[in-house]
């Protein structure tokens, strides 16, 4: 049997799965690098991609290609299965959350991790009990949801917060008000003093200058609710808030 036919499930077994959720793990340290949902052939599709020479080479794909030179072979799991595609997006996100969306090859976070997901206690007393945010004047809402973690440095927030972001200097040029945004919930408020074009490598895009809001500033926008503001928006990383 050739490797290809080995990485394919027959129709009896994929009937049987229905929506599952599975784990690609790394056999070199035992640890997951992969959570996915899916039917079908789906849990073995990463490894025929990896199979592929003109597959583009993602941090997943990489690593499969580095496991399988080593002469070993990728331990794949399923974690749950017959499941409904709701129930399957349910489990995949509460895994990602749990391993941490920094320590998988995964791109994207799971479905409705922003809405439900993995959070403190005080963060869920934020996020329901914030405050709406009104603003005084134009501000720019960051979303960094990728970017952001538990326990991130003042330093680092502000890197992730100001760069590299694709927006019209026009339009930012009377914007001082940049917000941090994680989750609805605004984390920081900077005050912006110019902005940069990003190196070539950022082709597009541009940075901001800044710092730290006055506590004036800070004090009115500080863990108050952009929720309803980024539902409005979709899913575009930068929002525009206007005075009320």
């Amino acid at each position: 049997m050739t490797e290809k036919a080995s990485l394919k499930l027959s129709q009896s077994t994929i009937e049987k799965l229905d929506c599952y959720v599975y784990l690609l793990i790394d056999p070199r340290n035992n640890k997951v690098f992969y959570v996915g949902e899916g039917k079908g052939n789906r849990i073995n599709q990463h490894l025929l991609g990896a199979l592929d020479d003109k597959t583009k080479e993602t941090e997943k794909i990489k690593k499969i290609r580095d496991i399988e030179s080593a002469g070993l072979k990728i331990r794949n799991m399923i974690l749950r299965h017959g499941l409904t595609k709701k129930e399957s997006f349910e489990v995949e996100s509460a895994m990602i959350d749990f391993l941490g969306i920094n320590n998988l090859t995964n791109v994207v976070s799971g479905h409705h991790t922003q809405d439900n997901g993995l959070m403190a206690l005080e963060e869920i007393k934020i996020k329901y009990e914030a405050e709406k945010a009104v603003f005084a004047e134009p501000a720019l809402l960051i979303t960094i949801n990728r970017g952001y973690r538990r326990g991130i440095s003042s330093d680092e927030l502000y890197e992730v917060t100001r760069k590299h972001w694709r927006v019209s200097l026009r339009r930012v040029a009377n914007t001082k008000i940049a917000c941090a945004v994680y989750r609805g919930i605004i984390r920081e408020v900077y005050l912006i003093d110019r902005w940069k074009t990003s190196p070539k490598k950022f082709k597009g895009r541009h940075y901001f200058i800044g710092q730290v809001a006055s506590p004036a500033i800070r004090n009115k926008y500080l863990n108050k609710s952009v929720w309803e503001t980024g539902k409005r928006a979709g899913q575009y990383p930068i929002k525009y808030a206007s005075p009320i």
